[in-house]
């Protein structure tokens, strides 16, 4: 399981399971649910909720009015490539078909 924190810079790192701890993640910690703006470290915010069973994978999709495809899609891209593939600007790199690369 990917655990996120955020480093000085205020970006979404990956971190291991000892080096933070998940109870202590709240609903309060995610991002607020009328966000219109998803950035890398919100995306991943949600991502670690859902992981960590602050909210179930329906819960999210509806608290964010989010696809089940899109919120599917975070998912997939933090397990294949880090957080660092939810930027927007690099979606193309990290979308590509397996053995397209």
């Amino acid at each position: 399981m990917t655990i996120l924190t955020r480093n000085g810079a205020d970006e979404v790192a990956d971190a291991s399971p000892q080096a933070s701890n998940v109870s202590s993640l709240t609903l309060d910690d995610l991002p607020p649910p009328d966000t219109r703006r998803w950035v890398m470290r919100r995306k991943a915010e949600v991502v670690a909720g859902v992981r960590a069973g602050l909210l179930s994978f329906a819960e999210a999709c509806a608290r964010y009015s989010l696809s089940e495809e899109e919120l599917a899609s975070w998912q997939r891209l933090i397990d294949r490539h880090g957080v660092k593939a939810l930027r927007v600007t690099r979606l193309q790199d990290y979308r590509r078909p397996v053995g397209m690369e």
